[in-house]
Protein backbone atom coordinates (compact mmCIF):
# COMPACT_ATOMS: atom_id res chain seq x y z
CA UNK A 1 0.00 0.00 0.00
CA UNK A 2 2.99 2.54 1.04
CA UNK A 3 5.25 1.22 -2.49
CA UNK A 4 4.75 3.24 -5.82
CA UNK A 5 7.85 3.39 -7.47
CA UNK A 6 6.55 6.20 -9.69
CA UNK A 7 5.83 8.72 -7.02
CA UNK A 8 9.21 11.12 -5.34
CA UNK A 9 10.43 8.95 -2.72
CA UNK A 10 8.67 5.88 -3.98
CA UNK A 11 6.20 6.79 -1.70
CA UNK A 12 2.40 6.18 -2.26
CA UNK A 13 -0.59 9.10 -1.86
CA UNK A 14 -1.49 6.79 1.34
CA UNK A 15 2.04 6.71 3.05
CA UNK A 16 2.06 10.44 2.54
CA UNK A 17 -1.31 10.90 3.62
CA UNK A 18 -1.04 8.51 6.58
CA UNK A 19 2.20 10.59 7.83
CA UNK A 20 0.19 13.55 7.54
CA UNK A 21 -2.77 12.12 9.89
CA UNK A 22 0.06 10.90 12.11
CA UNK A 23 1.86 14.43 12.36
CA UNK A 24 -1.71 15.71 13.08
CA UNK A 25 -2.84 13.84 15.46
CA UNK A 26 0.41 12.23 17.64
CA UNK A 27 0.19 15.49 20.21
CA UNK A 28 -2.86 14.23 21.33
CA UNK A 29 -2.16 10.21 21.03
CA UNK A 30 0.85 10.50 23.10
CA UNK A 31 -0.83 10.37 26.30
CA UNK A 32 -1.43 6.76 25.29
CA UNK A 33 2.00 6.04 23.36
CA UNK A 34 4.10 7.42 26.71
CA UNK A 35 1.56 6.83 29.68
CA UNK A 36 3.77 7.16 32.17
CA UNK A 37 5.19 10.34 34.13
CA UNK A 38 8.29 9.22 33.59
CA UNK A 39 7.91 8.86 29.62
CA UNK A 40 8.38 12.49 29.49
CA UNK A 41 11.53 12.42 30.76
CA UNK A 42 12.68 10.25 27.89
CA UNK A 43 11.03 12.69 25.05
CA UNK A 44 13.32 16.33 26.26
CA UNK A 45 14.64 18.09 23.46
CA UNK A 46 18.10 17.66 22.99
CA UNK A 47 18.83 13.86 24.07
CA UNK A 48 18.27 10.92 21.83
CA UNK A 49 14.59 10.38 21.67
CA UNK A 50 12.59 11.81 19.06
CA UNK A 51 10.49 14.81 20.42
CA UNK A 52 9.95 16.89 17.17
CA UNK A 53 7.08 16.61 14.62
CA UNK A 54 8.58 15.85 11.68
CA UNK A 55 9.08 12.87 9.41
CA UNK A 56 12.23 11.99 7.18
CA UNK A 57 13.65 9.27 5.21
CA UNK A 58 16.97 8.90 6.85
CA UNK A 59 17.16 11.59 9.74
CA UNK A 60 17.10 9.70 13.16
CA UNK A 61 16.26 13.03 14.92
CA UNK A 62 12.70 13.07 13.17
CA UNK A 63 9.32 11.48 15.14
CA UNK A 64 8.70 9.55 12.30
CA UNK A 65 11.63 7.98 9.73
CA UNK A 66 10.48 6.50 6.36
CA UNK A 67 13.30 3.28 6.49
CA UNK A 68 15.27 2.87 2.62
CA UNK A 69 13.99 -0.25 1.98
CA UNK A 70 11.24 -0.05 -0.68
CA UNK A 71 9.02 -3.00 -2.36
CA UNK A 72 6.72 -4.90 0.04
CA UNK A 73 9.16 -3.50 3.09
CA UNK A 74 7.81 0.49 2.60
CA UNK A 75 6.82 1.69 6.13
CA UNK A 76 6.96 4.37 8.05
CA UNK A 77 8.41 4.08 11.91
CA UNK A 78 6.93 6.35 14.64
CA UNK A 79 9.86 6.25 16.92
CA UNK A 80 8.13 8.24 19.93
CA UNK A 81 6.06 5.15 22.19
CA UNK A 82 7.34 3.56 24.73
CA UNK A 83 7.16 0.38 26.21
CA UNK A 84 5.40 0.55 28.87
CA UNK A 85 2.18 1.52 27.13
CA UNK A 86 -0.53 -0.90 26.56
CA UNK A 87 0.25 -1.49 22.57
CA UNK A 88 -3.64 -2.54 21.73
CA UNK A 89 -4.40 1.12 22.31
CA UNK A 90 -1.28 2.28 20.76
CA UNK A 91 -2.00 0.04 17.98
CA UNK A 92 -5.91 1.61 18.06
CA UNK A 93 -4.98 5.52 18.22
CA UNK A 94 -2.34 4.96 15.50
CA UNK A 95 -4.37 3.38 12.98
CA UNK A 96 -7.31 5.51 13.59
CA UNK A 97 -4.59 8.76 13.50
CA UNK A 98 -3.69 6.99 9.83
CA UNK A 99 -6.69 6.03 8.55
CA UNK A 100 -8.15 9.99 9.09
CA UNK A 101 -4.70 11.33 7.25
CA UNK A 102 -6.32 8.48 4.14
CA UNK A 103 -9.44 9.52 4.40
CA UNK A 104 -9.02 13.50 4.59
CA UNK A 105 -5.86 13.25 2.21
CA UNK A 106 -3.47 15.28 5.06
CA UNK A 107 -0.90 16.17 3.38
CA UNK A 108 2.31 15.85 5.56
CA UNK A 109 5.02 19.06 5.79
CA UNK A 110 8.09 18.80 3.31
CA UNK A 111 10.89 15.97 5.23
CA UNK A 112 13.48 17.46 7.14
CA UNK A 113 16.41 16.51 5.77
CA UNK A 114 18.95 18.49 8.64
CA UNK A 115 19.53 17.48 12.15
CA UNK A 116 16.58 18.68 13.91
CA UNK A 117 18.58 18.39 17.92
CA UNK A 118 20.77 21.29 16.22
CA UNK A 119 18.79 23.55 14.83
CA UNK A 120 17.92 26.53 17.32
CA UNK A 121 14.58 27.22 18.80
CA UNK A 122 14.08 30.34 16.27
CA UNK A 123 14.85 27.63 12.86
CA UNK A 124 12.06 25.52 14.90
CA UNK A 125 9.84 28.33 14.56
CA UNK A 126 10.96 29.37 11.01
CA UNK A 127 10.41 25.36 10.05
CA UNK A 128 7.05 25.52 12.10
CA UNK A 129 8.52 22.13 13.76
CA UNK A 130 7.14 21.72 17.25
CA UNK A 131 7.63 19.32 19.77
CA UNK A 132 5.41 16.43 21.21
CA UNK A 133 3.90 17.24 24.94
CA UNK A 134 6.50 17.91 27.67
CA UNK A 135 4.57 16.24 30.88
CA UNK A 136 1.63 13.59 30.58
CA UNK A 137 -0.56 16.53 32.34
CA UNK A 138 -0.15 18.44 28.97
CA UNK A 139 -0.60 15.25 26.95
CA UNK A 140 -4.04 14.63 28.59
CA UNK A 141 -5.02 17.74 28.12
CA UNK A 142 -4.47 17.49 24.14
CA UNK A 143 -6.04 13.74 24.05
CA UNK A 144 -9.59 15.21 25.13
CA UNK A 145 -9.65 17.81 22.39
CA UNK A 146 -8.89 14.89 19.70
CA UNK A 147 -11.90 13.68 18.23
CA UNK A 148 -10.09 11.19 16.04
CA UNK A 149 -7.75 10.13 19.32
CA UNK A 150 -11.21 9.93 21.24
CA UNK A 151 -13.43 7.82 18.86
CA UNK A 152 -10.00 5.48 18.23
CA UNK A 153 -10.57 4.47 22.02
CA UNK A 154 -14.18 4.52 22.49
CA UNK A 155 -16.00 6.16 25.51
CA UNK A 156 -15.71 3.55 27.68
CA UNK A 157 -11.87 2.93 27.44
CA UNK A 158 -11.45 7.15 27.28
CA UNK A 159 -13.43 7.86 30.12
CA UNK A 160 -11.09 5.28 32.23
CA UNK A 161 -7.81 6.17 30.75
CA UNK A 162 -8.24 10.17 31.19
CA UNK A 163 -9.01 9.31 35.21
CA UNK A 164 -6.99 6.83 35.92
CA UNK A 165 -4.11 9.42 34.55
CA UNK A 166 -5.43 12.38 36.30
CA UNK A 167 -4.96 10.40 39.56
CA UNK A 168 -1.75 9.36 38.38
CA UNK A 169 -0.77 13.08 37.77
CA UNK A 170 -1.86 14.21 41.15
CA UNK A 171 -0.06 11.91 42.47
CA UNK A 172 3.17 12.36 40.82
CA UNK A 173 2.87 16.30 41.24
CA UNK A 174 1.93 16.30 44.93
CA UNK A 175 4.91 13.87 46.25
CA UNK A 176 8.11 15.42 47.36
CA UNK A 177 11.20 13.89 46.13
CA UNK A 178 14.46 13.22 47.76
CA UNK A 179 15.49 15.31 45.31
CA UNK A 180 13.53 18.36 46.21
CA UNK A 181 14.48 17.83 50.15
CA UNK A 182 18.13 17.64 49.28
CA UNK A 183 17.88 20.66 46.81
CA UNK A 184 15.44 22.99 48.65
CA UNK A 185 15.47 21.85 52.34
CA UNK A 186 18.39 23.39 53.58
CA UNK A 187 18.49 26.65 51.22
CA UNK A 188 14.96 27.50 52.10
Amino acid sequence: LFYAPEEPYQLSKEALYSIGGVLKHVSAFTAVTNPIVNSYKRIVPGFEAPVYLAWSLANRSALIRVPAKRGVATRIELRSPDPSCNPYMALSVILGAILDGIENKIQPPEQVEENIYEMTPKELKAANINSLPGTLYEAVELLKKDDVVKDSLGEHILNEFVISKGIEWDRYRTYVTQWELDAYLSNY
